[in-house]
């Protein structure tokens, strides 16, 4: 992902509330760690899986704060179980910024990543957890704003998935 791009992808988190960041290291996001850990505004928390990833963002969310995950999609099969208890059941809205890796739109797509892929949309279909695919920066800001108005609306998780350029 180019540099603008990442600083765009983390301004736009900002503009939207986002002031805590639970992740998980992977590689086609990574511009944006450095951004928001040098942010004096926002606060992020490394973790050892995805599931603990949704586990404390939710209680920030409930301390008062505007939480997202980001993660790539390997972990929304790590953290079912927690998206599940604690997004949906309980009703903790969080906004979750997956790199999709293995998706038709993945620039970097390879056999290793293709399984994934193709069953990362279903696995959230199956959970109800709504989504928003985005290939390209066109409306970023909008279109990140409006899924956390709707994670909020919604009082559960939504993923936004990115591939296109956001994985180059």
């Amino acid at each position: 992902m180019k540099d603008e791009l990442a600083r765009r992808l983390v301004q736009s988190l900002k503009a939207a509330g986002i002031n805590f960041v639970t992740y998980l290291p992977e590689t086609r996001l990574s511009q944006i760690v450095p951004l928001i850990r040098d942010d004096p505004d926002m606060e992020l928390i490394p973790v050892a899986n995805e599931s603990e990833a949704i586990t404390i963002a939710a209680g920030a969310t409930l301390g008062g704060k505007q939480a997202a995950v980001y993660m790539e999609n390997t972990g929304i099969y790590t953290s079912c179980y927690s998206l599940l208890t604690v997004g949906k059941q309980l009703g903790v809205p969080l906004l979750l910024v997956i790199a999709y890796l293995g998706g038709v739109p993945d620039l970097r797509n390879s056999f290793l990543y293709a399984t994934i892929g193709k069953h990362s949309i279903p696995v959230l279909n199956g959970l109800g957890v709504d989504h928003t695919l985005l290939e390209d920066g066109d409306k970023l800001e909008v279109k990140i704003k409006d899924a956390v108005r709707a994670a909020n609306s919604l009082r559960a998780p939504y993923a936004l998935l990115f591939a296109g350029e956001f994985s180059e």
